[in-house]
């Protein structure tokens, strides 16, 4: 019994790579870079943390380990939201 063809997605969401600068998710077969100057909840998480990450039917896309919350639109349009939370020793 086959299950799926080759090359076939069987996962809603998949981290794809992780740098030193960046990382890269797949998301119902597209692929998105969230950089660590525009997306910095990631920058010193671990590979456990970053990988523990879920897409709900809505496109929200959860990272429970990190309490982040990130929409489709958010990621493929960083430009249109540009306002970043600051870290709390930024803060006054």
């Amino acid at each position: 019994m086959k299950l799926c063809e080759n090359g076939t997605v069987t996962s809603a969401i998949e981290v794809t790579n992780v740098t030193r600068h960046a990382i890269w998710i797949l998301v119902h077969g597209r692929e998105y870079m969230l950089d660590y100057k525009r997306f910095p909840w990631f920058s010193n998480a671990t590979i456990k943390q970053v990988c523990n990450v879920t897409v709900s039917r809505t496109g929200t896309i959860r990272w429970p380990d990190l309490d982040v919350d990130l929409d489709v639109k958010r990621i493929s349009e960083p430009d249109k939201f540009p306002l970043v939370q600051k870290s709390r020793k930024n803060q006054a």
